[in-house]
């Protein structure tokens, strides 16, 4: 029989025929010698590549983690001339079926369908391959696959064996235990028993959870852990669980209630509270301490073993502190071995106090103006001082030297407000300097631990120009009875100068030619003469006030009937004191003269007084006659 050998190619365009010598020889007889012709025509024949026709065959690494059936490599059979004849569509057929690789209809080389075997050493297979179309046209070549070992980590548990305590009456779902495995894309699973009825294990984080409210019992189970990608990488570990029966006392603490009161400026670290706590069992380092409460306790306290100590800072001063009326309650947990159901729980009460730890702050610019006209009892101003000590800029103000004639104003404890209590003179000082002290109040526990601090305040005068004092009422009718003897008061002038301290003047401008009045101050007096008959008086008083340049004044016009003893006076013309009153005239002069719209309208008035009074004295005279 006379096949093609193996990797042959067949080309009609460049030889169409063979010549075959055959030589045959049987046992005892002569040699014989034939020829073979083959002659090879033009036709659609497969061809397949190299190197995969060739005798060593195409080579195709791949690492032993590859995931099961992916494909490893594809044969591409080509029609002679390089195109393939529409219909023919190839077959592919392994020679050899001792490989655990798969060859697919389509030519597709296939991993296995567990996958490789995750050996250290490299694995090899050879696979011979035949491709034949319909029309009996064939190939044939051959794939070695080596097989690397995976460089990936392998699925390890650290521990063969682990063995597990809980305590009796531990709920369902709840952790037990954990198992972890190193590797990629690890799982887990319970292998043994096969039907669990106590545990389970989460596939993903490996957490065995009880399913029911555990009694006093033993399991043993076999967990699996495998490469999802890749089953056949996988390791195992037995746990052996033991639910072990407990005393469900619950430790005693001393204190019962845990009561504490800090300074604010108590360092983190500092411990509050040490609790002092007993297992009923007897059991050493069981015990487990925890701190629950509002997250604005959690936060500033923590608990080291038994001992509760200060997280973070508790400052007095701060609106949170504040918020909490500067107290914090919690509650310290004390438990066995972690168990809920034996649990101590122990109320805490904490109480921040003040501290002054800081000083008061003067203001900036504490400078003041007022006008040296103002009045007693006057604002000037209001120092505001500042300290950061809760409760925020609780001080008191106070005045160095107090209120004197070189220091006319005093300062209101509470508001520190300057007021003027005091005349006022731009002339004398043109400003004063007053030190004012700051002290702050309920910012300690301690009522005597108070800080001051002294600030400097300046207040500027204003000088106002001196205006001419202001008489009321500005003209006056008087009626006096003259007696014997010494001088008689008849009125007290009413006046009051700018500013309102200032000392005012009084003189005798006009009506005193036989000088029987006389001014002391604001006092007229009457020096009593032989005055035989009735007779009126028109005096007028000039006020002014201060030496300023020109001189402002006023001038008072005063009407003064004056009637001798022994005169009888009529009932219906006794007029005691008569005060007209009018809007206010403010008759201004200077040294050069008198302002004459003034005179005129004062004049008027004097001369009707007159002629009144005249009249009235001829009738009288006439009467008695």
């Amino acid at each position: 029989q006379v096949t093609l050998r193996a990797g042959a190619e067949l080309d009609a365009h460049q030889v169409n025929q063979y010549t075959l010598t055959l030589r045959a020889a049987c046992p005892g007889e002569d040699e014989v010698e034939e020829q073979l012709f083959v002659r090879v025509t033009a036709g659609q024949t497969l061809r397949c590549d190299a190197p995969f026709a060739s005798t060593g065959g195409d080579v195709v690494q791949v690492l032993a983690d590859v995931a099961p059936w992916t494909p490893l490599y594809v044969v591409l059979p080509q029609p002679l001339g390089g195109l393939m004849v529409s219909g023919s569509c190839p077959g592919f057929r392994l020679r050899n079926h001792d490989t655990p690789l798969t060859l697919t209809r389509r030519g597709l080389l296939l991993a296995p369908a567990s996958g490789f075997n995750l050996s250290k050493d490299t694995q090899t297979f050879r696979l011979e391959i035949e491709v034949m179309d319909r029309h009996g046209h064939n190939c044939s070549g051959a794939v070695r696959v080596e097989v690397l070992p995976s460089r990936r980590p392998r699925v390890t548990f650290l521990e063969s064996q682990r063995a597990v305590t809980v305590p009796e009456g531990t709920g369902p779902l709840e952790v037990v235990t954990q198992v972890h495995a190193s590797g990629d894309n690890v799982r887990y699973a319970i292998l043994a028993p096969t039907a669990p009825t106590l545990f389970t294990i989460d596939e993903m984080t490996g957490k065995i959870r009880s399913t029911c409210q555990l009694e006093v019992a033993h399991a043993h189970l076999l967990i699996r852990a495998y490469n999802a990608l890749h089953p056949t990488d996988h390791a195992t570990i037995m746990l052996n669980i033991t639910v072990q029966g407990t005393d469900r006392r619950a430790p005693s603490c001393i204190p019962a209630l845990a009561v504490s009161q800090v300074p604010e400026t108590v360092s983190p670290g500092s411990t509050l509270v040490t609790l002092r706590c007993t297992d009923p069992t007897g059991t050493e380092g069981s015990l487990r301490y925890a701190l629950e409460g509002p997250p604005a306790s959690r936060s500033r306290f923590r608990m080291e073993g038994p001992q509760l100590q200060v997280n973070t800072t508790l400052d007095y001063d701060s609106e949170a502190v504040a918020a909490a009326g500067f107290q914090f309650t919690a509650t310290i947990v004390v438990t066995v071995g972690g168990q809920s159901s034996r649990s101590t729980h122990v109320p805490v009460l904490v109480t921040v106090t003040p501290v002054n730890e800081f000083a008061p702050a003067c203001p900036s610019g504490a400078t003041f103006t007022v006008p040296e006209t103002a009045a007693f009892g006057s604002v000037v101003g209001r120092v505001a001082g500042t300290d950061r000590d809760y409760p925020l800029d609780s001080l008191k103000y106070s005045l160095e030297g107090g209120p004197s004639p070189t220091q006319p104003f005093s300062i209101d404890t509470c508001t520190g407000e300057i007021r003027v209590v005091g005349p006022l003179d731009s002339q004398q000082h043109k400003s004063y300097r007053l030190m004012v002290r700051l002290t702050d109040t309920l910012n300690d526990l301690d009522p005597a631990k108070q800080q001051s601090r002294l600030c400097d305040v300046t207040v500027h005068l204003q000088a106002v120009p001196d205006q001419a004092p202001v008489c009321t009422p500005e003209v006056q009718e008087l009626q006096i009875m003259a007696r014997s003897g010494s001088r008689q008061p008849v009125t007290r002038l009413a006046c009051q100068g700018s500013p309102a301290t200032a000392a005012l003047a009084y003189t005798i401008a006009g009506g005193n030619e036989d000088g029987r009045f006389q001014l002391e101050g604001n006092t007229l007096f009457y020096f009593p003469g032989d005055l035989a008959e009735p007779r009126t008086f028109v005096l007028l008083v000039e006020v002014w006030g201060g030496p300023s340049a020109p001189r402002r004044s006023t001038v008072v016009a005063l009407v003064v009937h004056v009637t001798p003893r022994s005169t009888p006076v009529p009932p219906s013309t006794i007029t005691r004191r008569t005060t007209l009153w009018k809007e206010p005239l403010v008759v201004a002069r200077t040294e050069a003269a008198w302002n004459p719209p003034a005179w005129f309208v004062v004049v008027l008035t004097v001369s009707g007084a007159l002629l009144l009074a005249t009249l009235g004295c001829m009738a009288r005279s006439l009467l008695c006659r």
